[in-house]
């Protein structure tokens, strides 16, 4: 899909943007690969990994439409995963978290009609479903606006969709490599905020690649969540640190005890595939009537019941122990 066509990624010197060029350097054969990022010896150290001609690197901010509007020249593809994303910090600087997350987010959407994108996939997150912090709510005050964004580019415009997910494993500001440095320097016992805490897990792997295939599957207007497991915070103590001796701290500002990819508020528009739940938009589209069952794939979905809900404390797939310390070795 990606072959002979140039894609950006805002935010791209992130964790996602390394795992994501990586994957498509080596599955594809891109014209260009744009990395759009503010951090400019992020980029360089970058240009010391990957040494592809189809490379490129902008020092740019997604607060500056017009920035973005000259990066996105005959781009193809845009992934949007620029983001401020630390719970806390979001909590201190609400103004901060709000110019990034959603008046960046409508700057993407306006310079990629402008540009005349094909398709835009922006990252969300579980926190986005029923939000209780600042982060959570400017995300899905994003989601909902790449959502509507169909309707603003037309029938023949550019498409965008969302990509929901959880936790990354190992992700910068995840609790994995938190708590394995805590275990090197002989900090013990972990700090724990609740012993109940639950989380959806993937790895960041899975989430470059569920991206990558949502490009394939999207009408346009979908929030796509991939059905993931759920890890149990004590569980996730004894894989690191070998026991679940713990240090309780209380829950930080704006933490969930549990996670909501799609709650049960939406069930009625949430459509089940082999793989992944999607939630169809709220609003009806004015130049475009879209049947959600079925993807650009041929996949077929189906409804789920009006009390569905997923929920990291009742998700049927928990990881194990066992399965949390294999996971681990690999970070």
């Amino acid at each position: 899909m990606f072959n002979g066509k140039s894609i950006l990624v805002t935010g791209g010197t992130g964790s996602f943007g390394h795992c994501f060029i990586k994957y498509v350097l080596t599955h594809y054969s891109p014209k260009k690969l744009i990395v759009f990022s503010r951090d400019e010896l992020k980029q360089f150290e970058m240009q010391e990994s990957f040494d592809s001609s189809a490379m490129r690197y902008f020092i740019g901010n997604v607060r500056d439409k017009d920035r973005l509007i000259t990066a996105m020249r005959d781009v193809d593809y845009v992934v949007h995963a620029a983001a401020l994303k630390q719970v806390p910090a979001a909590e201190y600087n609400p103004m901060e978290c709000i110019k990034t997350n959603i008046m960046g987010a409508q700057n993407v959407i306006e310079a990629a009609i402008e540009a005349g994108v094909n398709r835009v996939i922006a990252l969300s997150t579980d926190k986005a479903a029923n939000p209780v912090n600042l982060y959570g709510a400017t995300k899905l005050a994003s989601d909902k606006l790449f959502v509507a964004a169909n309707n603003i580019s037309g029938a023949d415009g550019t498409r965008f969709a969302v990509v929901r997910y959880g936790n990354v494993v190992g992700s910068r500001g995840s609790v994995v490599p938190f708590f394995k440095k805590r275990v090197q320097q002989g900090k013990l016992p972990l700090p724990v905020t609740h012993t109940e805490m639950t989380r959806f897990w993937l790895r960041l792997e899975q989430g470059v690649e569920f991206v990558v295939k949502s490009f394939e599957r999207m009408r346009g207007g979908e929030i796509f969540v991939p059905k993931i497991p759920s890890v149990n915070i004590l569980d996730l103590v004894e894989a690191i640190s070998g026991s679940r001796e713990h240090e309780l701290i209380g829950i930080r500002p704006g933490e969930k005890l549990h996670e909501i990819m799609v709650p049960e508020e939406v069930a009625h528009q949430t459509l089940e595939f082999h793989d992944h739940y999607v939630i169809t938009p709220a609003i009806k589209f004015f130049e475009r009537n879209v049947d959600y069952s079925e993807n650009k794939l041929g996949e077929k979905g189906q409804a789920v019941s009006d009390k569905f809900e997923y929920h990291s404390g009742t998700n049927p797939h928990f990881l194990s122990i066992e399965e949390l310390v294999e996971l681990n070795k690999d970070l």
